[in-house]
C-alpha cells in the first residue's frame, strides 16, 4: 500500500510538471513578445531562474542544516544532467540551433563560472567557499543579469514591433507565469521526495538514490521546460534555459548557500567534486564546439550527449564514494 502511495504521488509530480512547464512557457514566451524582447532573453533570465528554484530550494535547506557539501553535490548533478540530458534530448525531437549570443557570452560565461569555482575551492583553506567568495559569486551573478537585460534592450528591433501580436491579456500571463512556477516547484518536489522514497522501499542505497532519483529529479523542471518549448518552436528559449540554468545553478545557488553557511567540503569528497567539476567543464567544452560546427546541436550530436550521460552515470556509481 505503501509503494502504491509513492507511485501516486510521484506520477502526480510528473503531471504538475509537464503542465506547469507548458503554462510557464506559454506565460513567458507571451511576455517576451509583449516586450519586445528576444526569447533566447526571457529563457536565460526568468525561465531559468524558476526551473533553477528546485536546486535553490534543496541547496538553501542543505546550508541551513550545514549539509553544504549537498548543495555543491546538487549543483554539478543538475548542471551535467542539463548539459547532457536536456540538450540531448531536445536535439534528438528537433536539432537546437543557438545564437550569437549563445556562442560569444551564454557559454562561455557557464564555463569561466565553473573554473572561477574550482579556483575558490583550490586557493586558501582547499575545499572551502568562504562567505567573501560567496559573496563574489552573487556579484557576479548581478553583472551577469545586468549584461543580459543591456543586451536585451540593445536587441530590440522594428522587424520585431512589426510582427503581429497575439491579443496580450496582463493577468492571464502572470497566471500561467506564477502557476507554471508553483507546478514546476510542487511537482519537482512530489518527484524527489517519493521517488527517494520509493527506492528506499525497494532497497536502493542512499548513495544510488541521490545519485540517480535527487539528481535527475530537481533537474525535471529544465528538461520538461525545454521539451516544451522545443515543441513550440521556441528554440532559443530550450537552449537558454539550460545554459541559463547553468549559471545560475553556479552563481546563485552557492553564491546564496555560502553566504548562508561557507562551504566546506571534506578531503574524501573534494577529489570526487574537483572531478565532476572537470567533467562538466569538458562537456560544457565538447557541446560549445558542436554548436559552433553548425550553429546547432543536431540529432547525432545529441545523442552523443544522452549516451555520455549514461556512462558519466556508471562511472559515478561504480567509483569509491
Amino acid at each position: 500500500m505503501e509503494i502504491l502511495q509513492y507511485i501516486g504521488l510521484l506520477l502526480l509530480g510528473f503531471v504538475l510538471l509537464i503542465k506547469g512547464a507548458d503554462f510557464f512557457v506559454d506565460g513567458a514566451a507571451s511576455l517576451a513578445r509583449k516586450l519586445k524582447i528576444p526569447s533566447l532573453v526571457v529563457g536565460l533570465t526568468i525561465v531559468a531562474a524558476g526551473t533553477s528554484a528546485p536546486e535553490l530550494a534543496v541547496s538553501i535547506s542543505s546550508s541551513l542544516n550545514e549539509q553544504n557539501s549537498m548543495a555543491v553535490g546538487n549543483v554539478l548533478g543538475s548542471n551535467i544532467f542539463n548539459m547532457l540530458v536536456v540538450i540531448g534530448i531536445c536535439s534528438l525531437i528537433a536539432p537546437v540551433g543557438v545564437t550569437k549570443d549563445i556562442l560569444k557570452r551564454d557559454f562561455p560565461v557557464s564555463i569561466g563560472v565553473m573554473l572561477a569555482f574550482v579556483a575558490m575551492l583550490m586557493i586558501g583553506a582547499t575545499g572551502n567557499l568562504s562567505r567573501v567568495e560567496a559573496i563574489i559569486l552573487l556579484a557576479l551573478l548581478a553583472g551577469y543579469m545586468t549584461w543580459t537585460v543591456i543586451a536585451a534592450l540593445k536587441s530590440r528591433s522594428s522587424a520585431e514591433e512589426e510582427k503581429e501580436e497575439k491579443p496580450f491579456i496582463w493577468w492571464k500571463c502572470l497566471l500561467f507565469i506564477v502557476g507554471g512556477v508553483a507546478g514546476i516547484v510542487i511537482g519537482g518536489n512530489f518527484v524527489v521526495d517519493n521517488a527517494s522514497a520509493l527506492g528506499g522501499v525497494i532497497g536502493m542505497s542512499e548513495t544510488l538514490i541521490g545519485l540517480t532519483i535527487c539528481a535527475v529529479g530537481t533537474s525535471l523542471p529544465e528538461l520538461v521546460t525545454s521539451i516544451a518549448a522545443s515543441r513550440k518552436g521556441e528554440n532559443d528559449m530550450a537552449m537558454g534555459n539550460v545554459v541559463g540554468s547553468n549559471i545560475f545553478n553556479v552563481i546563485c545557488i552557492l553564491g546564496v548557500s555560502g553566504v548562508i553557511s561557507p562551504i566546506t567540503i571534506d578531503a574524501a569528497a573534494l577529489t570526487n567534486t574537483l572531478i565532476d567539476c572537470g567533467v562538466y567543464i569538458g562537456i560544457a567544452i565538447l557541446a560549445y564546439i558542436f554548436c559552433l560546427t553548425s550553429k546547432k546541436v543536431t540529432r547525432a550530436e545529441g545523442g552523443i550527449l544522452a549516451a555520455l550521460y549514461v556512462a558519466y552515470m556508471i562511472f559515478a556509481i561504480v567509483r569509491p564514494q
